[in-house]
């Protein structure tokens, strides 16, 4: 696979969902040009941003100001960055302002900012007057090839990650890889993770072609960002596409999920542990378990962890620093997975790279046995 040489050039990738339908646009640029897009493609409406206050510093101000000065503009809430703004009482707050603003049901949501943002907005505009629409304008890698496309919003509980929720799709996502380049580098990383796993899950050619390029996409080189962040999002579409609300095809998504949500849970919501470390971490848990239950060839982990690894993602629960959980504990929070069905956890592994499968046949002793000798292994140097 080489990467196009229009990767740089603007991309629509359509996610159908019948009456539902939506475009990803994905481009260089697009945010300085977010109103005129989303005017030309919804109509004029009043509209109301969500944002955090890191991505206000960056992108709020131009936007605010072009809706302003076409009188489109709502209200604006700043909300606090991380994944604990993702909680019951935010999600009060969040309704009573976009109340405050006089929103009604033909106004628009704007989620400007990472998956948080994307999952607490969108959330909210699901129930605000029974359904408002949103649109999303992501500006972390994770949120540009993962949170933003799909529908699912939502927010975290004390029981576990992103258990209270609602699918509701967004009317348009704008993607402007050229954001990232005031995204942290540990925060590129962790959206990378999220890049390996759309390979891992379904295609074993584009994983090989991380491995010679992801080290241009972490860089931001434009060609190999643009490439990454449209294959990413063209598969999403054409899984969401035939399978929306997660009843069979799409539960793929979820490779590395279930062990890395619980993880999350664990490290309490916090900059301990971001989504996209906790993903990789529960990738390389996946592999080693799928090698261990004999669908996958031996060594498929290894290559795995190795690429993660040069990514500089964590690959081991020990490499999470200030201690270490306990296997009941994350057995526990496993168990709180939104994919169990009938007392029996639904596990996302693999029969090699590029070839996840859907099961329920793997035992909690088997899961347990994982878990107590990851636990126990000190992080690699």
């Amino acid at each position: 696979m080489t990467t196009p040489a229009s990767a740089a050039k603007t991309r629509v990738v359509p996610v159908a969902l019948g009456e539902r339908s939506y475009d990803v646009v994905i481009g260089a640029g697009l945010l300085s040009n977010a109103t005129s897009e989303i005017t030309q493609r919804l109509g004029r409406r009043r509209m109301a941003i969500v944002t955090d206050a890191t991505v206000a510093r960056h992108y709020l101000a131009p936007l605010e100001a072009e809706l302003a000065a076409r009188g489109l503009h709502a209200g604006t809430l700043a909300l606090p960055a991380g994944e604990a703004t993702k909680s019951f009482a935010v999600l009060t707050h969040v309704c009573d302002r976009l109340l405050a603003f006089d929103l009604e049901r033909s106004d628009l949501v704007i989620a400007l900012g990472g998956g948080v943002i994307g999952d607490l907005a969108g959330f909210a505009a699901a129930i605000l007057r029974r359904g408002v629409r949103f649109v999303q304008l992501p500006t972390t890698l994770l949120a540009q090839v993962d949170s933003s496309v799909g529908g699912k919003t939502g927010i975290n509980t004390v029981q576990g990650k992103n258990l209270v929720g609602a699918f509701h799709q967004p009317a348009l996502v704008l993607a402007d890889p050229a954001t990232l380049s005031t995204l942290p580098d540990r925060q590129m990383r962790a959206g990378y993770a999220e890049v390996v796993k759309y390979a891992l899950l379904g295609d074993a050619e584009f994983y090989a072609w991380l491995e010679r390029h992801g080290r241009d996409v972490l860089a931001r080189e434009a060609d190999a960002l643009a490439h990454a962040v449209a294959h990413s999002v063209a598969m999403k579409a054409a899984i969401v596409s035939r399978d929306e609300t997660e009843t069979g095809e799409r539960m793929l998504l979820n490779l590395g999920h279930t062990f890395g949500h619980a993880l999350e849970t664990w490290a309490g919501y916090s900059d301990r542990l971001l989504h996209g470390e906790a993903v990789a971490i529960g990738m390389c848990l996946a592999f080693r378990l799928s090698e261990r239950l004999g669908l996958a060839p031996p060594q498929t982990a290894a290559r795995v962890a190795a690429h993660l690894k040069a990514a500089g993602l964590p690959t081991r629960i020990g490499d999470i620093a200030g201690g270490q959980p306990a296997r009941d504990e994350l057995l526990h929070l496993m168990a709180q997975d939104k994919k169990k069905r009938d007392g029996r956890l639904t596990l996302i592994l693999a029969e090699g790279i590029g070839r996840a499968v859907v099961t329920r046949e793997a035992s909690e002793a088997a899961i347990a046995a994982l878990l107590a000798e990851e636990i126990a292994r000190p992080a690699e140097g």
